[in-house]
């Protein structure tokens, strides 16, 4: 059974795992895998906000014109097109997409169409919210983890190649075993959020720097292929608590180091809801996330029925799970926020 942490990417170990060499995981997972020349990857959040019905139109169709502009040279590519109600009550459309090369990204990010669209002074009187959330870490800064080999999401679809069955997985700390730069670097949080430019709220157009080390994890399943008992219990057990936890983070989580926290639902190209969804959070270290996942009420109860779900099904299950976790440095992070609410995405980690 190999690694999680590709070949090219093992050294010697300064901060040891939390497994034995033959520990043996209960189930299989997967990982995505790049080769040598991708080195580094972008994850762009691109939003459109807006509240109430009479918004919904001129939201829809600035998230089209948005995604509309992923088809010009050098789009990503992959996009997920979702959907989500924060805390504010507002809707959040946000077209996720991915580039496994940052050059391509920058192209397509200062193409005329593109850029000119984005720096227009009518975005700020167009009635609704604008936001983009550009992350961009090293292939050494995160990791991935599927529990089916043909249900690639995310930055797995760009990375070209997957995994066998690897070890890493299974037991507490898992997470950080798998991330490459932690087999020698303990990725401790210094610094905060900033405000770089802008005031917090509507009618401005506000960018913000990240800090060393912030950790964003996005952590989905889709049930379109469940029947039976897994799908009863996937709908009437699972995904009550998988909610409540998400709830608490989106409302509570800065008590505990989650900057933001958006549990978000995928839809089609009309806006129809899928029987897919994910929790993207942003928190101010790994240490921070763990401390939440290992030990804090919400998690341990969406642990434990995950855990009674598997066991009732044996492991044979046709829901498919799935994570990518990444620790950023500061010159990976852009965040700029247009007309948004002042607790919009990382404008909440500065927000009185």
């Amino acid at each position: 059974m190999e690694s999680a942490i590709a070949p090219h990417l093992q050294c010697p170990r300064t901060r040891t795992r939390r497994i034995e060499d033959g520990y043996a995981p209960p189930y299989p997972c997967w990982t995505s895998r790049a080769d040598g020349a991708v080195t580094q990857v972008v994850m762009g959040y691109f939003g459109v906000q807006s509240k109430g019905r009479e918004q919904h139109g001129k939201a829809c169709r600035a998230l089209a014109q948005i995604v509309a502009g992923f088809a010009v040279t050098d789009g990503p590519g992959h996009h997920d097109l979702t959907h989500y109600v924060d805390a504010e009550g507002y809707d959040n459309m946000i077209a996720i997409a991915y580039w496994s090369e940052p050059a391509a990204y920058l192209r397509w990010r200062d193409s005329l169409a593109v850029s000119s669209w984005w720096n227009d002074q009518q975005r700020l009187q167009d009635g609704i919210g604008y936001f983009r959330e550009i992350l961009t870490p090293r292939i050494e800064h995160f990791e991935t983890m599927f529990n089916t080999p043909n249900h690639l999401e995310g930055v797995g679809v760009v990375m070209g190649g997957l995994s066998g069955e690897f070890q890493e997985h299974g037991y507490w700390g898992s997470m950080r075993d798998r991330i490459p730069l932690a087999q020698t670097d303990a990725l401790v949080a210094e610094g905060q959020v900033q405000v770089t430019s802008g005031t917090p709220g509507f009618g401005k157009r506000v960018k913000l720097a990240g800090h060393d080390n912030v950790a964003i994890i996005r952590s989905g399943q889709e049930w379109t292929d469940t029947d039976g008992l897994e799908r009863q219990l996937y709908l009437d057990e699972m995904e009550p608590v998988l909610a409540a936890g998400m709830k608490f983070l989106r409302d509570e989580g800065r008590s505990i180091g989650c900057y933001s926290n958006r549990y978000m639902t995928h839809v089609d190209a009309q806006g129809k809801p899928l029987e897919k969804s994910f929790g993207v959070s942003y928190w101010r270290s790994l240490a921070d996330m763990e401390r939440w996942s290992e030990s804090h009420p919400t998690h341990v109860e969406i642990f434990a029925t995950f855990m009674r779900m598997v066991q009732a099904l044996q492991f044979q299950l046709k829901l498919a799970v799935y994570h990518e976790v990444s620790i950023l440095k500061p010159q990976e992070q852009d965040y700029e926020y247009l007309n948004c609410h002042a607790r919009t995405g990382l404008m909440n980690a500065v927000a009185d």
